[in-house]
């Protein structure tokens, strides 16, 4: 009889029971054998299950361990609702060191549909049966009253309050988002939680502080423990879950894979992120853990392995023995502000998965998707928004459209109606590796497909492409487009995405994959690719995004029709010899579109700035002048404190724009430094001129 993997047997095998006993008490084999008058062999034959002990033996085990009696037969653990489960805090640094927040959740932009493409994408590359989808469920809760004080119970919330009150410094960012947090909680008497549940993934495996899964996402930093068609590769994309939390609060239950310790179900542990505090004269470094003392480790916890009843309070209750894990978000919010209610949060997640992973749930006949994904909102254990499994025939009907079409190879050699979809290919040349046997690239042959736009498709004449899990990497209009050109969607498939088997694909995975920034976001030169690739790898990048474009204009191109003028009526020929007049020649440089600009309370200018591109597949690098204007002479120049991307456009060197390639416009918000400024900033006016970076001059 075969056991589901995600299930544990009614009785446990009496040797590795016995072994995390012994492990959880701090306990040696030797001294077991000494306290029960054995040898040292016949311990380990127990726990190895070559050997039985006696019930008399059974019974002092019991009494050594601490278990209520019998606990040895029945394998049942300690009660995890005894107190041994609390909060152990990393004490500080004994040079002095200080960490005021963690670094690696600065390395995305703060909103939830960043939230929900990290946490969605690490779930597909988790994906543990590959006959099966993945399924991701996003749960939003806001918790009241006794129902409230009842998680921070099973949290020991009160064991927390000191050091969070303590690390809530107004001087520092981290401390600021924790000052609000903590007073919303206490004026507003609520608390929001986000459960995100995947099943059918792998779960949190492996060992406590050594390489795995676990130690991965609970105690390290840039560890992705990935490889193969993964999407992510930087190991940051977990501190999203970190950053949505107002007080870097998350619990995890996890059901297991492969077991650890002989057990599969309810592993949990909790980590709450906060910046370097001193509490009653003692100071501690930030992060800690929820779980077990660890008496091997001074100071550290280990996850235990929870009853029902304490996932239940937890708020973790998993709805099936899928493996896989659920991260608890306390007190969930979306750090860019725009989303403040339950149905705008609900609102965010559904629109994010909709248009990141809509290729993931697209399915052919006879074949199941990579992904399934759906949103629920609830206030107080009350259903706010029934739960929406995400539609991508819905939300994206012809990118859909197109994707399903060359699933099941109904593909057409041109449209003719708004239902037919064209494929073609397009050629990526890998470069070889700098330490690698092969010399030469190797071709891989991308998919192409493109059908027309719908009526009410506002985003048209775009490409999205994709890899790997067919997570959107890259989402680019086209320009430049024939004339009579009709609108439409355009879909790129690369690597793994095309669904067709050969090493080529696998190079072409591996590319792409070095040539992401950690956002997966873009196909660029990244310091992994110049590193891995030889020389030329960045000129194959650019050859194959131009190559893209290129492949969509052609196709997209309107058929000629030939004429015969000599059947042409005389009034309509002289109409065709007339030249059309030639389009406005657009500046061939970029140019500040509309500058609006306030004074800050700080005498800061925060100006919003919108530029105009010029058409062209490389992106364009721009360094922004602030300047101070007079009646004549020169114009005094300001320095910028610092520069946030809006849209189409990323800061590099902290005060460079590089535009995205292929944008037409580009959004900034630039705040100028206080310090440079010639007089006060409402005494003056200011502009703002554009200066093109070259070579890094």
């Amino acid at each position: 009889m075969t056991q589901d993997a995600g299930s544990t047997p009614e009785t446990e095998e009496f040797g590795p029971w016995l072994g995390r006993q012994l492990r959880r008490k701090g306990m040696s084999q030797s001294e077991l054998a000494t306290a029960l008058d054995v040898t040292r062999a016949a311990v380990s034959a127990w726990i190895t299950g070559r050997a039985t002990p006696r019930i008399d033996k059974i019974q002092a085990i019991d009494e050594l361990l601490g278990l209520a009696s019998g606990s040895s037969l029945t394998r049942e653990e300690a009660p995890d609702s005894s107190g041994s489960i609390d909060w152990h805090l990393r004490p500080a640094h004994a040079d002095g060191g200080r960490e005021l927040g963690n670094a690696a959740a600065f390395a995305f932009d703060p909103n939830l549909a960043v939230l929900a493409r990290e946490a969605t994408q690490n779930s597909l590359d988790e994906r543990w049966d590959r006959a099966r989808p993945v399924r991701v469920r996003f749960v939003l809760h806001e918790l009241t009253g006794e129902r409230l004080r009842r998680l921070q119970e099973a949290i020991r919330w009160d064991h927390l309050v000191p050091h969070i009150e303590a690390a809530a410094d107004h001087r520092q960012k981290v401390g600021r988002v924790l000052t609000e947090g903590l007073r919303d909680l206490r004026e507003g008497g609520s608390l929001l939680l986000l459960r995100i549940d995947d099943y059918n993934a792998h779960g949190l495996t492996g060992p406590e502080y050594d390489d795995g899964r676990f130690a991965a996402v609970i105690r390290r930093q840039l560890d992705s423990h990935k490889s193969g068609q993964a999407g992510g590769s930087y190991g940051l994309g977990k501190a999203t879950l970190w950053a949505t939390s107002r007080f870097g609060l998350v619990i995890a239950n996890s059901t297991l894979s492969e077991p650890y310790e002989g057990r599969q179900e309810r592993r949990i542990i909790g980590r709450i992120d906060l910046p370097w505090h001193e509490v009653d004269g003692k100071q501690f470094a930030g992060p800690a853990w929820l779980g077990e003392r660890d008496p091997r480790r001074s100071g550290a916890a280990r996850s235990w392995w929870a009853g029902e009843r304490t996932v239940e309070e937890l708020r973790l209750t998993r709805s099936s023995a899928d493996p896989g894990t659920s991260f608890l978000i306390v007190g969930a919010h979306d750090p860019s502000g725009e989303a403040t209610t339950l149905e705008e949060m609900h609102a965010a997640l559904v629109r994010s998965l909709a248009e990141g992973f809509w290729a993931s749930m697209v399915t052919g006949q006879g074949s199941a998707p990579i992904l399934e994904a759906s949103v629920e909102a609830l206030r107080d254990d009350r259903v706010l928004i029934p739960d929406e499994r995400i539609n991508p025939h819905r939300y994206q009907p012809a990118r859909s459209r197109a994707l399903r079409a060359f699933l099941d190879q109904e593909t057409a050699s041109s449209i003719k109606s708004a239902e037919d979809v064209i494929s073609t290919r397009v050629p990526l040349l890998v470069p070889p590796r700098k330490v690698a046997a092969r010399a030469q690239p190797v071709e891989h042959q991308a998919v192409l497909l493109i059908t027309p736009a719908g009526d009410g498709d506002e985003r048209a004449n775009r490409v999205v492409c994709m890899r790997g899990t067919r997570m959107t990497v890259v989402d680019r209009p086209v320009g430049d487009l024939p004339l009579g050109a009709a609108r439409f969607q355009a879909v790129l498939l690369a690597g793994h995405a095309t669904g067709e088997p050969g090493q080529d694909a696998e190079l072409a995975e591996e590319f792409l994959r070095a040539a992401e920034p950690p956002e997966h976001n873009d196909w660029k030169p990244t310091e992994d690719l110049t590193s891995t690739y030889a020389r030329g790898a960045i000129t194959r990048l650019k050859e194959f995004r131009k190559a893209i474009f290129d492949a969509v204009r052609a196709t997209v191109r309107p058929t000629e029709v030939d004429l015969d003028v000599e059947e042409t009526p005389q009034a309509l020929r002289k109409l065709i010899e007339l030249d059309p007049p030639a389009p406005p020649r657009s500046p061939g440089y970029p140019t500040v579109r509309s500058a609006l600009g306030t004074v800050d309370n700080d005498g800061a200018w925060r100006i919003r700035v919108e530029i105009k591109l010029p058409q062209r597949d490389d992106p364009w690098v721009l360094r922004p002048l602030l300047r101070f204007a007079t009646r004549s002479g020169p114009r005094p120049e300001a320095t910028w404190a610092y520069i946030e991307p809006q849209a189409d456009c990323e800061v590099i060197g902290g005060s460079d724009i590089r535009c995205s390639p292929g944008a037409r416009t580009a959004i900034f918000i630039g705040v100028s430094d206080v310090s440079s400024h010639p007089v006060n900033a409402r005494m003056g006016v200011v502009e703002v001129d554009l200066v093109r970076v070259r070579s890094g001059a």
